[in-house]
């Protein structure tokens, strides 16, 4: 029934109305990829809207994007309207889902509009990122990608370890180039993102609008591609969204802790394409960046006040991962300021007592095997063979010793490292190293040449 405002032919005038202003405000791109094709259901009610799409993937990309947005613009120039369903058009008549707003006497606030533009976080930016010579290219290249014109190169892959910086590259590029083109358009998705999108569009029976959706971007920027390793479907998408994109001449930034070719589990056609264009690394901070970003971190934190000799004791303790060495920073800051007490060494000790532990350097077999490999100028494989000659023999008992201490592994698990051998061959080694660093100068030395060279 039409309520007392509302008349029979008002919500065509309107949604024609809404339809301009979302034109309007949505840039003519994201209007008519995915707001142009929306159509109103005119089936006479005045007080509940109905709008529907041709597929279920572009109806629950608006209802995510756009329901409330919808709601305010109906009620703005029809306020008795109560509901606005957004429904698939081939089951429109069968359970649509509805997007209910109370009446209310309070009016409705007018909902901000989730744009297309990517989830930059804007801490990540040039501006803000230290650089030295462990991931200088990698710097120089986003800069030079994220330049208006003609790409010098695409793609940029970038691959390091984690919390070295990678992705505060990565937004750094998109907030760049948006700020040069502002109508660019830019997608920020991880690997796991693209497959998640790409299963919901296949069980949608959608592909379509998801692959004309990427393929349309102007910069492609795709985070942690370790994670479609394995994964077939995806990565044939993958490769063909690549594909297109640098046929195409747009930009493309992948991430990865790998290098493309030790991408274990992707196929070699994204490999070798991915080849293509400019691969940097970025390395693991020495101790003059990991001094420098906590004094560019601690400009940050206006009015803490974190000795010198604090800041030493982070960057010269925690050394993989800039995340964590940022994180420490703001973890001794914000408890100084919950219980008031000065920073100083002792108090940065107390709070971080697990992080600095955690933060010695883990220590693995192969790395152990390389290194008694090379000490004893033998091959690897000789460690882990059958061959019992002494020369062969001692430097094998030496790597088991060093991995029962400097590694958390079991002694089954060293054995299996070691050729197979069982957990009393280890045991036996361990004891027979313990007795000769006694007697023996030659092994001594080598063994504390060996834990230098493991530890430092």
């Amino acid at each position: 029934m039409a309520s007392a405002t509302n008349r029979p032919g008002d919500a065509v005038r309107a949604w024609a109305t809404v339809r301009g202003h979302l034109r309007e405000s949505a840039g003519a791109r994201l209007f008519d990829q995915w707001l142009k094709p929306m159509e109103l259901i005119d089936d006479g009610a005045v007080d509940a809207i109905r709008l529907a799409l041709p597929s279920a993937f572009m109806t629950n990309w608006v209802r995510n994007h756009y329901a409330d947005r919808l709601v305010a613009e109906f009620r703005a120039i029809l306020p008795d309207v109560r509901s606005v369903s957004i429904e698939t058009r081939a089951a429109s008549v069968a359970q649509p889902t509805v997007l209910t707003v109370e009446t209310s006497e309070a009016p409705v606030a007018a909902a901000v509009m989730v744009s297309e533009r990517p989830p930059l976080d804007a801490r990540f930016t040039f501006d803000r990122f230290v650089v030295d010579a462990s991931n200088k290219v990698a710097f120089n290249a986003g800069k030079a990608l994220a330049e208006p014109g003609v790409p010098r190169f695409s793609p940029l892959f970038l691959h390091g370890g984690t919390g070295q910086g990678k992705t505060h590259l990565m937004h750094a590029i998109g907030a760049a180039y948006l700020e040069a083109v502002p109508e660019a358009r830019v997608i920020l998705m991880s690997a796991e993102r693209f497959m998640f999108e790409f299963v919901a569009a296949m069980r949608a029976r959608d592909t379509h609008t998801f692959k004309t959706r990427l393929r349309s971007a102007d910069l492609l920027l795709i985070d942690d591609l370790q994670f479609i390793a394995g994964k077939d479907s995806t990565q044939e998408e993958f490769f063909h969204t690549i594909n297109e994109v640098m046929a195409a001449g747009k930009r493309l930034v992948i991430c990865a802790d790998r290098c493309p070719q030790g991408l274990d589990g992707v196929e070699a056609r994204i490999t070798s394409r991915l080849s293509v264009g400019l691969v940097a690394d970025i390395k693991a901070p020495d101790l003059t960046l990991r001094r420098a970003i906590l004094t560019r971190k601690l400009a940050d934190m206006p009015g803490a006040n974190v000795p010198g000799e604090v800041l030493d004791l982070l960057a010269g303790r925690i050394t993989q991962s800039i995340r964590d060495l940022e994180g420490a920073l703001g973890r001794v800051v914000a408890y100084a300021q919950l219980t008031g007490d000065r920073i100083d060494l002792d108090f940065a000790v107390a709070t971080l007592g697990d992080v600095l532990r955690g933060a010695e350097r883990r220590v693995t077999i192969d790395e152990i095997q390389k290194a008694v490999s090379a000490h004893f100028e033998l091959k690897t494989i000789d460690l882990v063979s059958a061959r019992r000659a002494v020369v062969v023999a001692r430097p094998r008992q030496i790597a088991m010793y060093l991995a029962k201490r400097l590694t958390t592994r079991s002694l089954p698990e060293i054995g299996r490292k070691f050729g197979g051998r069982d957990h009393s061959t280890v045991i036996h080694a361990v004891r027979r190293i313990e007795q000769l660093r006694d007697t023996d100068r030659d092994i001594d030395g080598a063994v504390r040449t060996l834990l230098r060279e493991l530890e430092g």
